[in-house]
């Protein structure tokens, strides 16, 4: 078997809800067996990710996280997806890493804001002006054509570059912005909360995104006793990231409050309950949502 090579040139062929109903549809096999490491060296970061879900192939996926990297002119965050056969362990494909790490991070989050959105939400706040953020506009507008997207960054001349770029406005004032929003993604890399929870207006979905490692949050405690909390994946996110991590570990919250996650869409508990509810999605992105959507480019790009 000579691996497949698949590139950027891939993405014309590729939909958003159609990734999402393949995540979902992954979610109905096998529980996935997974195991993350991280190494570290001040805020530089190795993360190795590794998926087997039985039915579906392997996945390995190390990724480099240099936050220095921008100020060089390089890419923040690089690195490669192996995808090996399920059947016999050989090497299927090789697929570009920003390829598979774009769609995987912005398709997760939109299969929560399917589930977890207001059907008629329409006002959507990008919090951060990043590739992330780019992406999350994208993914949005699949979801909802007609969308309202307002973006807020720290610095302003990147969320007015990120806006010229995608048709939206950007957000002077950000408390003014998240009370009048419908759905909130944060894109951040924060180590302190960007978003309050005293801000939030009933029947607001947040997607929280950035926050990647254990010192790491964007929303505060308040938000998160406010809201109902889901999570893509109780084994990558407890213990792991600091958006849950730390109010567990401050008695904010127990594991129990941790409503659901994908795992338990085929039961119907990932779900919104009321027009009033806030609901909260941490997006972990683990290696099983690696193999997935790397899986569903190879179906889509052959």
């Amino acid at each position: 078997m000579t691996p497949l090579m698949i590139g950027p040139e891939a993405e014309s062929r590729l939909d958003w809800l159609a990734l999402t109903d393949a995540i979902e549809a992954g979610h109905s096999l096998p529980r996935a067996e997974i195991a993350d490491s991280f190494l570290y060296r001040g805020d530089d970061t190795l993360l190795t990710r590794s998926a087997w879900i039985d039915g579906l192939g392997l996945a390995v996926k190390p990724a480099t996280i240099f936050p220095g990297n921008p100020g060089r002119g390089m890419p923040m965050v690089n690195g490669s997806v192996n995808l090996l056969d399920d059947a016999d362990g050989r090497l299927r494909a090789i697929v570009d890493f920003h390829l598979v790490t774009k769609w995987k991070t912005a398709g997760d989050s939109l299969l929560s804001a399917r589930k977890l959105a207001r059907k008629d939400a329409r006002r959507v706040l990008i919090v951060g002006a990043g590739n992330v953020a780019g992406s999350m506009i994208e993914a949005y507008r699949a979801l909802i054509p007609n969308a309202e997207v307002l973006i807020w960054n720290r610095t302003a001349a990147s969320a007015e570059k990120l806006a010229a770029q995608h048709g939206a406005e950007v957000a002077p004032d950000l408390q003014q912005a998240v009370q009048q929003a419908e759905i909130i993604a944060t894109t951040t890399m924060s180590d302190q909360p960007v978003v309050l929870g005293e801000w939030l207006s009933p029947g607001t979905h947040l997607d929280l995104i950035g926050a990647y490692r254990p010192d790491l949050r964007e929303v505060d405690d308040t938000a998160i006793r406010r809201a109902r909390l889901f999570v893509d994946s109780r084994d990558t996110t407890i213990g792991h990231i600091g958006e849950i991590q730390i109010p567990l570990d401050n008695g904010v919250i127990r594991e129990s409050d941790i409503i659901a996650d994908f795992y338990d869409l085929p039961s119907g508990d990932y779900a919104r309950r009321s027009d009033d509810e806030i609901t909260i999605a941490k997006n972990g992105g683990g290696a099983h949502l690696d193999l997935m959507t790397a899986r569903y480019i190879l179906d889509a790009a052959g």
